[in-house]
């Protein structure tokens, strides 16, 4: 059923862009425009977006419609169809609902921390742009329209990290973001034009793609399966294209929240599941996506528990919880992984959000031990950030102990048990080095006096609605075995998902051993750090501080190598043998120009005698030819 309303979705965050970006260019000339209309557009527009994904949810709930609007034809040729056609189906409008919701509560906070910051308006305009490339790519009706999506929010986060330009290690950190998803980039086309070949469908639409899938080659759908992932890989940050996560937290904080919660990062996971269809026929992608997954949940939780810049601890718990998503849906279970996706805005805005108002409150200050030192009381961040910090460990019954929960009983039922293992462990990792996060930011002993510290509303009633979300969420996916109907997996039963069909006691089991192993990691941290000594902090060092020198290396194998190539280039092939050999054949030219030009001396009786000479010969070979 088509309607006219999907495009203002995307168009509304996309006009609120163009306002803030052409109102900022007003303003550096002017100096006229106020905070307050850059931050108006700024949070109306995603508000607009939100309502609208709303009243197709509630009409969609009732009439079960699917919406389609065709806005025009972008390419027709022989064997390509290309529409610029936007789908509304469950997924999508699931997925818009609370990236809408979650983008507008962080563009609300965003007011607040950017305050009295002279790129306020440009700020605005970067995060609606922003916002407007994930909604592209979220309902996006074919691969190559989510592609401009997917290429949006890569140069949006770019612009974001390196907002303060000003410092040479922000561009080193967004050109790294850039780069490093350039690559995973150029397998997601490989990717696309592999599907394309496979399938020689005219028409590259999701459903008929689906439709077709049976007839086509497996040997390139398995070649695709394998490109499409590692465009996963980048944007999502999973092993061994992960590296830029951290460095992105060089940006201000409301981007990381944005990035982490609702936007890039989690595009990975949507375009796996959006693609259902192909990864569900080929066991082997799906074992090895979960694989990845598991080894990046385990990798980034244990680099995370000897970090010391709050912002780094949450962003490799990100590129953790990914891993527990990317272990669902390559086991096939995708409404589960996009649960996890689900819950995990709630709580990762609300951390990185509470993390941006103690740094506010510390002068940005972002070692936690400097932190604590500094200690400032906030007493809805502190009760926010709790909050946060319980959910994402797994405690019941917050959203992060059912979505998680949902995954290991996935991994266990599916007889993975490495797997099973691994995320089971990370679990035990993630309740420690998030309560270590904990206690050493809020509660080990300072001996300076904590003064309270006025944070600002537009920081303070975000983070209280998300916090509902962190405590309520997820109960939208109750299982059975507590009473629930799984809302979430219904609502997305067009992915074809696995479900989960243990019986009862297994799944009480499963649910016990899950709570002892977080409550372990909490009382470990708890007993480790409640009374830390903030005054002798713990250093990066070591194997595990030095983040296992993943960085040293790459540096070492690509960086490293590609300027000694270049080198190489310059200095041996373009200088010596290339600039060489047009040197000497110039040179040889030079040299038979000047004995030529010996001749050219402006000497008439030099001249004379060359005449005189020619003639001779001339007439020498009149005499000899023509016998005269």
């Amino acid at each position: 059923m088509n309607t006219s309303l999907l495009v203002w979705i995307i168009l509304a965050p996309l006009i609120g862009a163009i306002l803030n970006a052409g109102f900022y260019f007003y303003h550096i000339k002017k100096q006229k425009v106020s905070e307050l209309t850059f931050a108006l557009i700024g949070t109306l527009t995603p508000l607009i977006s939100f309502l609208i994904t709303l009243s197709l949810f509630l009409r969609m709930n009732e009439e079960n419609i699917t919406f389609k609007q065709d806005l025009f034809t972008w390419l027709d040729i022989d064997k390509l169809h290309i529409g610029m056609s936007l789908l509304g189906d469950n997924l999508s409008i699931f997925m818009s609902m609370f990236v809408t919701f979650v983008g507008w509560l962080i563009h609300i906070y965003a007011i607040g921390y950017m305050r009295g910051d002279n790129g306020f308006g440009k700020f605005f305009a970067y995060f609606n742009l922003f916002l407007a490339s994930m909604l592209i790519l979220v309902l996006a009706d074919n691969p190559i329209i989510l592609f401009i999506g997917w290429e949006g929010v890569g140069v949006c986060s770019y612009l974001l990290i390196k907002f303060y330009y000003g410092k040479a290690e922000n561009v080193i950190a967004a050109n790294k973001a850039f780069i490093v998803n350039r690559v995973g980039d150029f397998g997601f086309i490989l990717g696309v034009v592999t599907l394309f070949f496979a399938l020689g469908e005219v028409d590259l639409s999701f459903s008929s793609m689906e439709a077709n899938i049976a007839n086509a080659s497996s040997e390139l759908l398995v070649l695709s399966g394998v490109l499409l992932f590692i465009g996963a890989m980048g944007k999502s940050a999973q092993i061994p294209l992960y590296v830029w996560l951290p460095d992105a937290m060089a940006g201000p904080t409301p981007i990381s929240a944005l990035i982490h919660a609702a936007t890039m990062v989690t595009a990975g996971v949507y375009m796996v599941a959006r693609f259902h269809f192909l990864y569900s026929g080929i066991e082997e992608i799906g074992l090895l996506i979960a694989y990845i997954g598991a080894f990046s949940a385990l990798l980034a939780a244990i680099i995370a528990t000897r970090q010391t810049d709050i912002k780094k601890i949450l962003a490799y718990s990100t590129m953790s919880q990914l891993g527990y998503m990317f272990i669902a849906v390559g086991l096939g279970f995708y409404s589960t992984g996009l649960f996890h996706v689900f819950t995990h805005a709630f709580f990762k805005a609300m951390l990185f959000m509470g993390a941006g108002g103690v740094i506010l409150a510390v002068h940005h200050r972002q070692n936690i031990f400097d932190i604590a030192k500094h200690r400032a009381t906030t007493p809805i961040i502190k009760f926010t950030f709790l909050i946060g910090v319980i959910a994402i460990s797994g405690v019941p019954f917050f959203s992060g102990f059912f979505s998680k929960d949902a995954i290991l009983a996935a991994a266990f039922q599916e007889g993975e048990y490495l797997i099973w293992g691994i995320a089971l462990f990370t679990a035990f990792l993630t309740a420690f080095y998030m309560f270590r996060l904990y206690f050493i930011v809020f509660v080990a002993p300072t001996k300076h006096d904590v003064k309270y510290e006025y944070t600002s509303r537009t920081i303070t009633i975000p983070l209280l609605l998300l916090a509902v979300g962190a405590v309520a969420a997820g109960y939208l996916n109750l299982p059975a075995v507590l009473g629930g109907e799984h809302l979430v997996d219904t609502w997305l039963a067009q992915l074809n998902s696995t479900p989960i069909h243990m019986s009862h006691l297994t799944e009480w089991i499963l649910m016990i051993l899950s709570v002892a192993v977080a409550g372990s990691g909490i009382f470990v941290a708890y007993k480790k750090y409640a009374n830390f000594d903030i005054y002798h902090p713990e250093e990066e060092t070591g194997l595990i501080g030095r983040r296992f020198y993943i960085d040293e290396l790459y540096d070492y194998l690509f960086v490293q190598s590609s300027k000694k190539l270049s080198t190489f280039i310059d200095k041996v092939i373009d200088e010596k043998i290339i600039d060489g050999f047009i040197m000497r054949s110039s040179n040889s030219f030079v040299n038979i120009g000047k004995k030529v030009s010996l001749s050219q001396n402006a000497n008439v009786r030099f001249y004379a005698a060359f005449m005189l000479v020619g003639m001779t010969c001339i007439f020498i070979y009149l005499y000899i030819k023509l016998g005269l």
